[in-house]
């Protein structure tokens, strides 16, 4: 699963054009509306309630959806298992001055100090589990650190996307400082799709550019097997929206939004 290391100092510069700000406006509310965490930071909170109002970002990257859900007034929690994506977010988190607490974790072994209210998982994240017992165990770690009543709000890139739209496909991009070429072999009976990157940087000293090549997996999912391990970690399903559309998915939906709840620990 290891992967963005010599990518992650690029990642920002491919990503320049990722609507950032819609994604973090929509998912405040949804929050808002389904969730029980309030952007209250720099008020005076009790511990309960400081617990159920914060926010974790799961595979948080390079920082910025964390960043902008700060500025909307939330106690962040971010966590990635790239030391080298995190280490952008720490540079970030200097400049802005923001209090966000950054954890290099393996979602897969998701461990916290406390419970928190709400949990994202955004950009495909889940897509990099590539077993159902590996999402079905994640699942069930992030029910283990949701407050009571608590949401998990996360995206996933449906098999349609990769056996219609990016399976097979090749991408490349040419910048002034770096460029990079992204092969797409999609593997049917597994369902899962490999990223080969070659990417070229320029090295600025020495007036050359560098090669570096990574190879990612992902794996696709229905919605009707992400409700199966929502359900089997003990969460509620809530709701599922086309991230596009912001509707309720069809068979074309290429990415969806699922909205979970944690509802065990209310009843006990």
């Amino acid at each position: 699963m290891e992967a963005y290391t010599d990518f992650a100092g690029v990642y920002d510069t491919f990503m320049d054009d990722t609507p950032y700000q819609e994604w973090a406006d929509f998912l405040a509310k949804l929050i808002e509306k389904y969730g029980i965490s309030k952007p209250v930071r720099d008020k005076e909170q009790g511990i309960l309630d400081s617990e159920r109002n914060l926010v974790l970002d799961l595979g948080c990257g390079t920082g910025t959806l964390t960043e902008l859900l700060y500025q909307k007034g939330y106690d962040m929690i971010g966590v990635d298992l790239s030391q080298e994506m995190l280490n952008i977010a720490l540079e970030k988190k200097e400049k802005s001055g923001s209090e966000i607490l950054y954890l290099c974790q393996d979602m897969r072994e998701l461990d916290l100090f406390s419970t928190v209210g709400t949990v994202i998982s955004a950009c495909d994240c889940v897509n990099y589990l590539l077993e159902d017992d590996e999402v079905t165990e994640t699942f069930e770690l992030v029910d283990n650190y949701l407050y009571p009543g608590g949401l998990f709000l996360f995206d996933f890139n449906t098999v349609y996307k990769y056996e219609q739209v990016i399976g097979d496909a090749t991408i490349a991009e040419n910048r002034d400082d770096c460029s990079f070429i992204w092969e797409n072999y999609y593997h049917e009976k597994e369902r899962v799709n490999e990223y080969d990157l070659t990417i070229f940087v320029k090295d600025k000293k020495e007036e050359l550019f560098r090669r570096f090549t990574e190879t990612h997996f992902q794996r696709g999912y229905t919605l009707e097997e992400m409700k199966g391990f929502v359900e089997k970690a003990g969460m509620e399903f809530v709701l599922a929206l086309d991230a596009d559309t912001h509707e309720e998915p069809v068979k074309t939906s290429e990415r969806i939004y699922v909205l979970a709840r944690e509802c065990r620990k209310q009843k006990a």
